[in-house]
């Protein structure tokens, strides 16, 4: 078992554990980290709770079981409402415990119902998807949508455990696994030292450990998303313009580590346009890209100009187009680009020198 300890002083440190078969620590883990819970509310979704796996998920306690939809439709304040009114109902008390079993969507959804709840209750994240495990559930962003946007309304609020049972990804259709590898590509290139391509050739479990030391280090420094923590957001100013795109018409859509895939090489190419990287650090990307099998092509038929309107309202912006590039001193927020060199590099997508 790997375990990664995410540092935000004494009182509020947390560890993620990362191995084989991690979800069966979970009992010990509730028991060290809420000591004075004597119920807990695990919360999941239907499809979880019917595979082989799930029956091995115990917090040691009094528990009762809670599901929410599927997909992005679950994360809503409706939903929100719901599970907490399901924890009053089942006499969740303040020093009791929340443990969320599943992806992005379980943990965004329950990590903010357990903050919200006799305004904050412990909750553990157990997290069963690559992109939870490397990303989502680490770092105590929760948060559900509103039809005006996704993440809207959320809450910063740190889990007292992260268990990543590498295990469970078994089970991952071949889409989810493009999720989470598009973001496992994009830690290749945040951290300390030179970005490099070893992250291809490590186990499973080490590489999802080294994501969330990366991660880890992040939050620590920028917990609340103030400066450094939107190194994060790496291929994600693209990625989320292309999510946005396949709303409107699901012949562009793609899955979001696929969108972050394609954001990585975009985001690469406007670097050296702008001067701040090589040609072979553009390569570096390209690499990475393609070794977690993972195209660098925009859909066709994309609309450059509306691509670029979009990146434009990313969250990063203030009346400008913003994004995080690679550089002479790392990935960091770049912010005034022309709208001519954004439109020039997405023209230059997918033309291979």
């Amino acid at each position: 078992m790997i375990t990664i300890g995410v540092e935000l002083g004494p009182a509020r440190r947390y560890d993620v554990m990362v191995g084989d078969g991690a979800r069966r620590e979970l009992a010990q883990v509730v028991a060290e980290q809420v000591p004075g819970a004597t119920r807990a509310a695990v919360v999941t979704q239907a499809a979880l709770a019917d595979t082989s796996w799930f029956a091995d998920v115990d917090p040691g306690i009094g528990a009762f079981f809670e599901t929410i939809p599927d997909g992005e439709e679950a994360k809503s304040l409706s939903v929100v409402e719901a599970l907490c009114s399901a924890f009053a109902r089942r006499g969740l008390a303040r020093g009791d415990v929340v443990v969320a079993v599943g992806g992005g969507v379980v943990t965004d959804v329950a990590g903010y119902a357990a903050a919200a709840y006799h305004r904050g209750v412990a909750y553990v994240n157990v997290a069963t998807s690559l992109l939870a495990q490397v990303d989502a559930a680490v770092g105590g962003k929760t948060g559900v949508n509103l039809p005006e946007g996704k993440n809207l309304v959320g809450a910063f609020w740190q889990p007292s455990a992260v268990v990543c049972d590498t295990d469970t990804l078994a089970t991952l259709s071949p889409g989810e696994w493009a999720c989470g590898r598009g973001e496992m590509a994009k830690y290749a290139f945040l951290g300390e030292g030179t970005p490099d391509a070893s992250i291809l050739d490590l186990p499973l479990d080490q590489q999802v450990a080294r994501c969330v030391a990366v991660k880890a280090a992040v939050v620590a420094a920028d917990e609340r998303e103030g400066s450094r923590r939107a190194v994060l957001n790496y291929g994600h100013t693209l990625a989320h313009a292309l999510e946005a795109a396949g709303f409107a018409d699901p012949r562009l859509a793609l899955r979001h580590g696929e969108a972050v895939a394609v954001g990585l090489v975009y985001a690469a190419l406007l670097a050296r346009r702008l001067g701040r990287i090589d040609d072979d650090r553009v390569e570096l990307h390209r690499r990475v890209v393609a070794g977690f099998d993972l195209s660098a092509d925009l859909p066709p038929g994309s609309d450059a100009e509306a691509l670029v309107e979009a990146m434009g309202r990313d969250k990063k912006a203030s009346h400008d187009l913003t994004f995080v590039l690679d550089g002479p001193r790392g990935v960091e927020t770049v912010r005034g680009v022309e709208p001519a060199d954004a439109l020039a590099t997405l023209a230059e997508m997918g033309r291979r020198p």
